[in-house]
């Protein structure tokens, strides 16, 4: 088995993955200081041996892509070959912090393992360019009725609307619907039995309506990009059925040109 057919396996990827479960455990392990200073020294001698395993993996990958420049075009592998040589790059420095939080990083790297998470991460990178004009839509809403709630309640409730800035972070805490109901509005409405307008309308159209927008912008982008794969996959196995016509179209030249010595 070539090195290509051994990186392209399936087990390869089982065990790759595998390995980012086991540093995710590790990571996690040494957020407790008692099993951290009790088991360091085997601490970080798991950690070197999965540094070099996933170095193993970034060799692997680079010698079966030919050319090898072609394994640093793809934006994945990239991300790979950064958050390993990072890993080796602060091995031995006085910086254990960001050692630590390096080998945090390396859990990411099962987003570029798994097809998937890559294409969820793809439709949230497509979703960017839209996201902004809803945000800038949001931010209008926001300011509206931070004002307008500055306006109507700054005397009645003071630690919630008593300036702008406490009232846009209210208004968070309205929008996230936590807590709202109790902790805000219905002391409000007690004093104001009106108050509770303003708070509908609020979550109406801040959370039910812009909320889905997101989202919605969110599904058609993920949708998108699971047809850029199909595309990408379907254009793949064109490229094999050509070249399989071409082989089959040799070997009956080569067969007609026998056939003609031999006459």
């Amino acid at each position: 088995m070539t090195v290509k057919q051994w990186v392209e396996h399936p087990r390869f990827t089982t065990i790759v993955i595998i390995l980012i479960v086991l540093n995710a455990i590790l990571v996690g392990l040494e957020t407790y200081p008692y099993i951290y200073d009790t088991y360091f020294p085997w601490i970080q001698w798991a950690d070197w041996l999965l540094l070099w395993a996933f170095t193993l993996e970034i060799i692997l990958r680079m010698v079966a892509s030919r050319p090898t420049r072609a394994f640093f075009q793809d934006g994945w592998n990239i991300f790979d070959f950064v958050i390993v040589a990072s890993g080796h790059l602060f091995v031995g420095s006085s910086f254990i912090t960001v050692l630590r939080v390096l080998r945090v990083l390396r859990v990411l790297r099962a987003i570029s393992v798994l097809p998937a998470l890559r294409r969820i991460v793809t439709a949230l990178l497509l979703t960017l360019p839209s996201l902004t004009h809803i945000a800038f839509l949001l931010s209008i809403l926001f300011y509206i009725f931070a004002v307008t709630g500055t306006m109507l309640f700054s005397t009645v409730s003071p630690e919630y609307f008593g300036s702008l800035h406490l009232t846009l972070l209210s208004l968070f805490q309205v929008i996230t619907l936590e807590s709202w109901a109790s902790g805000i509005m219905w002391p409000l409405v007690e004093q104001l039995p009106w108050a509770w307008i303003y708070f509908v309308l609020f979550i109406f159209f801040g959370s039910f309506i812009v909320m889905n927008l997101i989202i919605g912008v969110i599904v058609t982008n993920l949708d998108r990009s699971s047809d850029h794969g199909k595309e990408q996959q379907g254009d793949q196995e064109d490229q094999i059925k050509a070249l399989r016509s071409e082989v089959s179209e040799l070997k009956t030249m080569i067969r007609q040109l026998g056939e003609r010595k031999q006459d």
